[in-house]
């Protein structure tokens, strides 16, 4: 196999994370990828027999369905693979098809919804079987009793540095975030820079520990909740004619869960239309109309943005909350 060792910075560990408790502080090795036969076998070939979990992330120019995909990142418990989108082709995307839309093969992702995106629209691949750390936060959040916050949803450099999951700070990010301000194509300068290879790697190297943490805390009625909600973020901007006939079924609820345990409601995907020069209608002055419908139906709204698609508002939720927030915002197109 090719690969390429480094020795990326470590990050000072938190006063309360003293680095050696803490083996996932330590840098892993990472390998290149421009070609498939450097990824693991039991990656490229998913199984039943061998079942695996993997932290994921992609980089890019503006990730969406038009922004380029630059780099995969996959993180194994004993190593990091660089996916090089530039160098490999579309070829060695293709080739992680199988894996990245295997139920074998759990990615662990914090908010996957763009880099589902890009996939989707740009190598056709349907991501699934993932566990959003992000959906996962706010369940545990949830469960724990805390009130919700409408102020969205946790960073990854705040979930870094919570110290019941990680408890590092992560200065670079915000070092990345500058020079893409300076230069968005960053990430499509080959070789890849130290510090390409340290943020790319950073991304992903403790998603896995954070995922162990996590699961831990989480209920059976979270688990599928978070499992349901994930697929949802898969699919969020990935909206195509056949409203996500050709998806992989939500996951149902398991038959195992104690018969005094409330059950909610199932989430879904509602996508609300917005005819041309009405989205600010929606939003309101500062966000001010979604923040109410939020605060009144226990929802998630997500507006594609700047990324596009600018027309549509796409409402994740419990059945008749999003029922009561579709009628809300419809209610606001019709105003005057």
């Amino acid at each position: 196999m090719a690969s390429h060792h480094s020795e990326p910075l470590d990050p000072v560990p938190a006063a309360d994370a003293p680095a050696d408790n803490n083996p996932e502080l330590s840098s892993p090795p990472y390998h290149i990828v421009t070609k498939p036969g450097q990824l693991p076998v039991e990656f490229l070939e998913p199984s039943a027999a061998q079942k695996l979990v993997i932290g994921f992330d992609c980089e890019g120019v503006d990730l969406c369905r038009n922004g380029a995909l630059c780099i995969m990142q996959l993180a194994f418990p004993d190593a990091v693979y660089l996916v090089d989108a530039i160098e490999g082709g579309k070829e060695l995307i293709q080739a992680c098809k199988p894996a990245l839309e295997s139920d074998h093969i759990t990615k662990v992702i914090h908010d996957c919804k763009r880099d589902s995106e890009a996939l989707y629209f740009q190598f056709g691949i349907k991501l699934h079987n993932v566990m959003d750390t992000q959906i996962a936060y706010s369940l545990i959040e949830e469960q724990e009793g805390k009130e919700r916050t409408l102020d969205d949803y946790i960073s990854f450099v705040s979930l870094l540095a919570d110290p019941r999951y990680c408890g590092i700070p992560y200065p670079e990010k915000e070092e990345v975030r500058t020079l893409l301000r300076q230069d968005p194509n960053f990430w499509t300068i080959r070789p890849l820079s130290d510090m390409m290879v340290r943020a790319a790697t950073d991304d992903v190297r403790f998603l896995l520990s954070i995922h162990e943490k996590m699961m831990e805390k989480l209920s059976k009625v979270s688990l599928w909740r978070l499992a349901v909600r994930s697929e949802l973020y898969c699919r969020c901007f990935c909206l195509n004619n056949n409203q996500f006939a050709d998806w992989p079924l939500l996951p149902s609820v398991p038959g195992d869960i104690e018969a005094d345990v409330h059950v909610p409601e199932v989430d879904i995907l509602s996508v609300l239309d917005v005819p041309p020069g009405k989205m600010g209608r929606v939003i309101g002055r500062k966000g001010s109309t979604i923040k109410g419908v939020k605060e009144s139906c226990n929802v998630e709204i997500h507006i594609g943005g700047a990324k596009g698609p600018p027309d549509r508002v796409f409402i994740i939720g419990p059945v008749k909350e999003v029922r009561k927030a579709e009628a809300i915002l419809r209610g606001r197109l019709l105003e005057f």
